[in-house]
């Protein structure tokens, strides 16, 4: 069994830091110790002038990382305690710095990219996927909602592909996440070491230059762009479902029987969460709101029936409280958004 120390490894190759996320047994699925000795890092890179780059990687072949520590949180959830509000404070709080550190951040998204795993690279500066990327917020589908600022990237990608993303929790390949905004590069995986030794020379702009001449990845959300827009437009959950239907498209009848599987509560919850996430000006505050709404979701009961069905037990059928959408109030969804209390709130800068 690993030590904690041991769940990150932390180095340098010349000029770049490099923090490598070591559980590729549990797909490097994040705890709080290995978002802690992430902030150490940063920090002690941030002030030093041999360190002009940082790269996040993961270790083996199978992904960056899958997410939180489910199970962990399932425990925590189901024991009725708190636990998973520390990780969760401890963990924006590294998403948001993410996104505001003053030197290069580059995240190499290779493989599995999901829910914690989105949080620690599509706020970097540099993303970069390859032909095994699939990235996604897959929440819905635990009875959770989308967070780490996955919102607020989701709630400004182009038209409404990014309610779909996060409603239906479809993973994407290299071009769709990039066109969705969650990456900016993309470079064959068997490129990836080299492109990661060359950094230890010179800057990332630099190093970019370099590697070039890769066959675009396809884009296939581009071509669903115009019945994706139309449906998720609608103001809830009810009409997005009938719009879907109307449309005749076998796509859009898919995404419209994906949606029946998810927690009702979380659909409704995470199209509010992405409504006010777009008026919302900065990354901080839709993770503030984030924080208020994964408080919510830790003491409601399809957290823990969500996280049962799909991964301690698996059986894949949760039985969901409310089970319908026309069951879930609206008095229901604002709770999530509820001010917790000036001593309980996560306050960014």
């Amino acid at each position: 069994m690993k030590t904690e120390d041991e769940t990150v490894r932390i180095g340098t190759e010349g000029c770049t830091g490099l923090i490598t996320l070591n559980r590729p047994e549990a797909l490097n699925a994040l705890t709080r110790p290995m978002v802690l000795r992430i902030a150490e890092a940063l920090t002690a890179w941030e002030h030093d002038p041999a360190i002009h780059q940082v790269v996040l990687r993961g270790a083996g072949e199978r992904g960056l990382c899958a997410g939180g520590d489910i199970r962990a949180i399932h425990a925590d959830a189901k024991a009725g305690t708190t636990g998973s509000l520390a990780f969760w404070r401890d963990e924006y709080r590294l998403n948001a710095r993410i996104a505001r550190y003053p030197k290069p951040y580059v995240a190499l998204m290779d493989g599995i990219v999901m829910g914690g795993g989105v949080g620690l690279s599509a706020h970097g500066d540099v993303r970069i996927v390859t032909e095994r990327s699939r990235v996604a917020m897959p929440e819905t589908g635990i009875g959770f909602v989308p967070d780490v600022g996955g919102t607020y990237l989701l709630s400004r990608a182009p038209g409404e592909l990014g309610t779909h993303l996060a409603l239906t929790g479809t993973a994407v390949g290299p071009g769709d996440a990039i066109l969705c905004g969650l990456a900016d590069h993309y470079l064959p995986s068997d490129w990836l070491e080299e492109f990661t030794r060359e950094l230890s020379f010179g800057p990332v702009k630099e190093v970019l230059g370099k590697f070039h001449g890769a066959t675009a990845p396809p884009v296939p959300l581009a071509d669903e762009r115009e019945w994706i827009d139309h449906c998720y437009a609608a103001d809830t959950v009810e009409e997005i479902h009938q719009r879907l239907l109307a449309t005749g498209l076998p796509a859009a009848r898919e995404a419209s029987q994906t949606l029946h599987a998810k927690s009702p509560t979380s659909l409704k919850v995470t199209l509010a969460a992405l409504r006010r996430a777009r008026e919302l000006d900065s990354l901080e505050r839709v993770l503030e709101q984030e924080y208020r709404v994964s408080s919510a979701a830790l003491s409601a009961p399809d957290l823990v029936e969500g996280i049962r069905a799909q991964v301690i037990d698996k059986d894949r059928r949760p039985r969901w409280s409310p089970a319908a959408l026309v069951q879930v109030r609206p008095a229901a969804v604002e709770r999530f958004f509820a001010p917790l209390g000036e001593d309980r709130e996560l306050t960014l800068p």
